[in-house]
């Protein structure tokens, strides 16, 4: 009975196949079941590249339109949201331009190619790169990616080469290249890959000026040979060719200690005995005026050059913007009013068990000034609200229904810091 078996799909003999699976009323071969199998595979991909295809159809959202969504996550820092705003609108247009777009209406733009513009961000720690480009890509309908420089380092040696910045592109859309050549990259840390030294050594500077030489034809724009899963390159191994002419690159970084070298630059010493009056006859020591003047204002190519950048990274970079630091007023918005505003965050934790905190006015105010103090920006406030609120939650079961935070409770639990 068994030898007269046969696939209900193709009609193979049993004594023809390797093997077959029975249904309620019938049985498939592992012929029919590998044919069935790659028709449904391909249906699947063509929709996915459909789906992808329909990237182009997509509404350019105007720069106003960017920056009031950035407003709802990242507080403050109106001139670098502006900047990145205008920029991420012209990639749009850029990637989006069809063939001879503009005939009809000036026949001078014919053969006019637009150029990208990738942007440097620079400013403390906690002031919010990070979040900007996260923000971003929220908001992105193309593909993007954060990469990070600290892992980087020339070819042949131990760490990532710097093709593995696109690897991150590729895998976030699923290896499509074509969709891939048309992202954004956000590559944080970017001041870790300074110059380590300007004097000659026989050693060579394999994570610093070694990595930026490499990152050179990344960011202007050529064919680049990847590995598909990243880290090292090897001979063996099969490699994926995409062109970056059309990747914005998004670098950030604090560049730490770039302030002196620009009062140094401004506030020119001269020779003799020293003073504490400035060129314009006010005393430097009223008000802390070094100290309270943003430096990072005055930044220029050169000061960048002094920090350690090479002047050919430096050119890829035409737009240089900065973030100012985060003043107290600015640290008591993070708290209160982005979208995933830190209370918020808290308060929805125990909400989730049935649990309704509130925070008084004077409490914000005391997290506010310590966290200023510390000077790690918003970064510093999430750490002394852990220390508040980890007691609590560990002793949530407690906890009846309403949970209220004063100014003695953040005093006593934010005793150790300053």
């Amino acid at each position: 009975m068994e030898d007269s078996l046969k696939c209900n799909f193709c009609g193979r003999e049993k004594n023809e196949i390797t093997f077959l699976i029975s249904g309620i009323s019938g049985h498939i071969c592992n012929f029919c079941i590998e044919k069935t199998y790659s028709i449904i595979h391909k249906k699947y991909f063509d929709k996915k590249s459909e789906k992808k295809e329909k990237f182009e159809e997509i509404k350019i959202k105007k720069p106003r339109e960017i920056k009031l969504f950035l407003d709802k996550y990242v507080v403050g820092q109106n001139e670098a949201k502006r900047i990145i705003s205008v920029s991420v609108y012209n990639h749009y247009k850029r990637i989006l331009q069809k063939k001879n777009q503009f005939d009809n209406k000036n026949q001078k733009n014919k053969n006019i190619e637009i150029e990208k513009s990738n942007i440097l961000l620079i400013g403390n720690t906690g002031t919010g790169k990070t979040l900007l480009a996260k923000s971003i890509s929220k908001l992105l309908k193309v593909p993007f990616a954060i990469a990070d420089a600290t892992t980087l380092t020339e070819a042949g040696y131990v760490g990532e080469d710097v093709e593995s910045i696109l690897t991150k592109l590729l895998q976030s859309v699923n290896y499509n290249i074509n969709y891939a050549e048309k992202g954004i990259i956000f590559l944080d840390e970017i001041d870790k890959i300074s110059r380590k030294s300007n004097n000659p050594s026989i050693t060579r500077d394999v994570s610093g000026e070694g990595v930026q030489q490499s990152l050179l034809k990344i960011l202007e724009g050529s064919i680049i040979n990847v590995p598909p899963q990243g880290g090292r390159k090897h001979p063996d191994q099969k490699m994926i060719q995409i062109n970056t002419e059309n990747i914005l690159f998004i670098a950030g970084g604090t560049f730490d200690g770039i302030e002196k070298i620009i009062s140094n630059r401004i506030e020119q010493i001269s020779i003799g005995f020293p003073t504490n009056y400035n060129k314009n006859g006010n005393n430097i020591r009223d008000g802390d005026e070094n100290k309270k003047n943003n430096y990072l204002k005055k930044i220029i190519p050169d000061d960048l050059k002094n920090f350690g950048l090479i002047p050919e990274l430096i050119g890829r970079f035409p737009i240089v913007t900065y973030l100012n630091p985060l003043n107290k007023q600015m640290l008591k918005k993070i708290l209160l009013e982005p979208k995933n505003a830190l209370i918020k965050q808290y308060q929805k934790l125990f909400e989730m068990d049935n649990i309704s905190m509130n925070i008084t006015d004077e409490a914000l105010d005391i997290i506010v000034e310590k966290t200023f103090r510390i000077g790690l920006g918003a970064r510093g406030l999430r750490t002394l609200c852990e220390k508040i609120f980890i007691d609590y939650m560990y002793d949530i079961e407690n906890i009846k229904t309403v949970l209220n935070i004063d100014k003695n409770i953040v005093m006593e639990k934010l005793g150790d810091f300053y």
